[in-house]
């Protein structure tokens, strides 16, 4: 084949290849999403029963108007405000020969969603949201031996609760990259209003010894602020 008939053929692939590239980073930016790492502290009641806590979240961002200001922001995650971990025999029946971890976790699962508005351009680009959703407050147990990989073999929800919840919040996003897909540090804070929640914290499980477990859930506001520090990526279709 010649150089010409080479370059020429190059050329039909390029060219569609281009208009391609350029259509996808011309369409418009139509959704964010992403997710990140949440630092929660407790407020008001809820701060004199429990320490801070942590967690993970992800979210979704609707664009309804073309410029970006006007949104619809949905989330959700989990957080953990208190969690022990202590080796105990197996069972009455096999003794102390085998023991295993049995650790107790109190969670926090929550989604929300509601209208958001943003500067949509900018190397720093801020933004205010509020949102209605739901907490489910959850202790759970859970048992693993020295060779399940983190992998518990049995498990079991002690006690739990759910409230109807609201938050608003305020951020920014700081874009890091731009194209076809966009990509921005998302760092916010967010006020989470819980209601009044029936809880467990830290030591509310007392074992007896005959086997049974006492239970002492406490009643209170469960409020708390959370601080995110995470990633959005831009959609377009």
């Amino acid at each position: 084949m010649s150089t010409r008939a080479i370059v020429f053929a190059m050329t039909l692939f390029a060219v569609p290849a281009a208009a391609l590239a350029q259509d996808d980073v011309g369409r418009p930016l139509r959704a964010w999403t992403g997710g990140g790492v949440l630092i929660a502290a407790p407020v008001g009641e809820f701060e004199t029963y429990v320490d801070n806590g942590w967690g993970v979240g992800g979210h979704f961002l609707f664009r309804i108007d073309e410029s970006g200001v006007l949104g619809i922001r949905a989330d959700g995650g989990f957080l953990n405000y208190g969690r022990e971990t202590r080796r105990v025999c197996l069972s009455p029946t096999v003794g102390c020969r085998i023991e295993v971890d049995l650790t107790t976790s109190n969670d926090i699962f929550y989604f929300n969603f509601g209208p958001q508005l943003s500067v949509a351009r900018g190397p720093v680009q801020p933004y205010l949201n509020a949102s209605l959703g739901f907490a489910y407050f959850a202790t759970v147990s859970s048992v693993e031996g020295s060779n399940n990989a983190d992998e518990p073999f049995a498990r079991t929800t002690n006690f739990d609760d759910i409230t109807w919840a609201w938050q608003v919040g305020s951020g920014v996003r700081v874009p890091l990259s731009s194209g076809r897909t966009p990509i921005a540090l998302d760092l916010g804070v967010r006020y989470n209003t819980n209601g009044e929640a029936e809880y467990l914290r830290e030591g509310g499980i007392v074992d007896r010894p005959d086997g049974q477990i006492d239970l002492n859930p406490i009643r209170s506001e469960a409020n708390l602020v959370t601080v995110q520090i995470g990633v959005t990526v831009g959609l377009r279709w």
